[in-house]
């Protein structure tokens, strides 16, 4: 039996999603737990797999389109069931056949703006003065921006009016009319500056990048971050760490203890591990860490959970695990969700110290540096020890500055006497 297949909704504050790729060819049969589709949000792209066996017997869009979440992007069948008349199917699920294939608009590239001919709706948009079909976001937006739904022009399935349909209405009532130039009584005819002819590339913005530079860009003006600063001995970190791989199943990094140093402070100054809401400050019970990893098409930070209660050889396990996961764009939206702090580590690039900023709704990051020999003065001498730089952004509406410098003195205080990483 026929059904249709609709847009998960993979992310639970997304309206929309970009369907990347069908990974199931129109007419191919599928098993459970097959990736039928390639679904892209703002945090992740996610393979979405079938249910059960089955049959992909059409295709309602191409790869590349933003779909509202709950749209209908595909018909399924049971195994050895063929599509017959796909217009009787569509019809008979309430889907109207499109006359072709909508066309792959993703949000992250910009696209030139098509004049409309005001008497020509298109292809397969209900007549005026019969039912006008719209999806409930674009109802809502063009309500709240006060448009009349019935009097634009659907681009979706059928005529569908949908989210895009009310932005491109939005913009148009913005765009001011133009005004012709007044003609000068002498024109002087001049030369045109010569276009920038250095070779160059524009690279188009992924949906990625594109919510890393809002959300970032939002912490910075809306976030009052405060930085503290502090200088953390390793010389014992460097050979505990030694003496955990020469027994661990797992290799263990800096980075797997530093983070354990993050737990056991959080767990002494329970009042940084928290969040800023709007009514209130939410504080947690238990410790989650976001960890910072770069791929090749940006920055994911997912979350490990629970973390007070873990080995440093599970952090471990569970980072490199992670780091899998991110480069090969396998992670869960749910996989980056939650979390008070996030660990940043620049240190294996040789920098010494920076600045990061807080991701929202975290109420700090640690930046780490790289680990140097420095001159230090002990006991009265001056003698060379391994020292480590970190800097703490911190999120001032939750945190106040002296709990966020005790914060700090107990992180400091568990990397310079490792051993209680590990009992």
């Amino acid at each position: 039996m026929a059904e249709l297949f609709r847009m998960p909704a993979v992310a639970a504050d997304a309206a929309t999603a970009v369907l990347s790729a069908w990974q199931v060819a129109e007419g191919a049969s599928f098993t459970k737990d097959d990736a039928l589709v390639s679904i892209e949000t703002d945090k992740a792209e996610v393979d979405v797999a079938a249910e059960q066996d089955g049959v992909l017997l059409k295709t309602l869009y191409e790869a590349g389109v933003e779909i509202e979440v709950g749209d209908p992007i595909a018909v399924l069948g049971a195994v050895g069931e063929q599509a017959g008349d796909l217009d009787a199917l569509l019809a008979g699920l309430g889907v109207v056949a499109p006359g072709e294939a909508p066309k792959a608009v993703r949000r992250d590239v910009p696209e030139e703006p098509v004049a409309q001919p005001a008497a020509a709706p298109a292809s397969g948009a209900p007549e005026r003065g019969g039912r006008v079909f719209s999806s409930p976001l674009a109802r809502r937006l063009a309500r709240e921006a006060g448009l009349d739904i019935e009097a634009l022009t659907g681009t979706g399935p059928g005529g569908r009016i949908v989210r895009r349909d009310v932005d491109a209405a939005v913009a148009a009532r913005r765009t001011p009319e133009p005004h012709p130039a007044p003609t000068p009584a002498a024109a002087v005819p001049r030369t045109a500056a010569p276009a920038d002819t250095g070779a160059h590339e524009d690279i188009p913005h992924s949906r990625m990048r594109r919510a890393i530079a809002r959300r970032l860009t939002e912490s910075k003006q809306h976030t009052p971050h405060f930085y503290l600063r502090a200088t953390c001995a390793v010389d014992e970190l460097l050979a505990l760490r030694q003496r955990i791989n020469a027994v661990s199943p797992v290799k263990v990094s800096v980075n797997d203890l530093l983070i354990k140093a993050v737990a056991t402070a959080h767990t002494q100054v329970p009042e940084m591990n928290a969040v800023w809401q709007p009514d209130a400050v939410r504080r947690f019970s238990a410790v989650d860490v976001s960890v910072a990893i770069a791929t090749g098409t940006g920055l994911v930070t997912p979350v490990l959970r629970g973390i007070e209660n873990l080995s440093v050889s599970a952090i471990a396990t569970r980072t490199r695990a992670y780091a899998e996961q991110a480069r090969a764009g396998a992670l869960h939206p749910a996989d980056l969700e939650g979390g008070s702090i996030t660990v940043s580590n620049l240190g294996m690039y040789g920098v010494e110290e920076f600045a990061a900023i807080i991701n929202p709704p975290q109420a700090a990051i640690l930046a780490v540096g790289a680990a140097r020999d420095e001159a230090v003065v002990r006991d009265g001498a001056v003698t060379v020890a391994k020292v480590l730089g970190v800097v703490l952004s911190v999120d001032h509406r939750p945190v106040d500055g002296a709990v966020a410098a005790r914060w700090l003195a107990a992180f400091t205080e568990a990397v310079e006497n490792p051993v209680r990483l590990v009992v």
